[in-house]
């Protein structure tokens, strides 16, 4: 298994579609960087979110996940509350292929500020919107800017194909086209 460079993820995202839409360098002025870097890719983080409350009270059951512990929210900017965190979506759609397995990482800008992101590996041939786990783990408010980077995913090519693939097991996240909550 090896880690994939900028040209394979370039030749993959034009021959493949692997990444729509697809910005072919990391765009740095003004921004969170995103886009392609050295050895992975930089995404996007969309504008709509879903905020963590516990103004209802509910409890967190991922068997059976209460929709009312979120309040939904849409803008340029995101208030995530202290010691709290909201889900979002990649602006970037993929199209993971069979040999390929993938990492999301939280990047530096955010982390260095208390903001971690989490995002399980993209299996072979999954595809679909990332839904993104944004925490915010300081005491304070913290500001998430829509439409700039938010992670960089790393990819990483076997050299043979998996036996059984996401789309083989019909995953329950498969060609999710939006923030998708938790599903039993």
């Amino acid at each position: 298994m090896s880690i994939k460079s900028d040209r394979w993820i370039r030749r993959m995202a034009r021959d493949q579609r692997m990444i729509e839409p697809f910005t072919d360098k990391q765009v740095r002025e003004g921004v969170i960087s995103y886009g392609l870097s050295s050895y992975g890719y930089d995404v996007r983080i969309a504008d709509e979110f879903k905020i963590f409350t516990n103004i209802n009270s509910t409890i967190v059951d991922p068997k059976n996940f209460d929709p009312r512990s979120f309040v939904d929210f849409k803008g340029d900017v995101c208030i995530i509350p202290p010691n709290s965190f909201a889900l979002a979506q990649t602006v970037e759609y993929f199209r993971i292929p069979r040999n390929v397995l993938t990492i999301c990482l939280g990047k530096s800008t955010y982390a260095r500020c208390g903001i971690i992101v989490n995002v399980t590996p993209f299996e072979p041939e999954w595809e679909g919107i990332v839904t993104l786990e944004v925490s915010n783990t300081t005491p304070l408010p913290a500001k998430i800017y829509a439409n700039e980077g938010i992670a960089q995913v790393l990819f990483f090519e076997s050299d043979e194909e998996c036996e059984t693939s996401y789309a083989d097991k019909k995953g329950k996240y498969q060609a999710q086209k939006k923030l998708t909550l938790p599903r039993l």
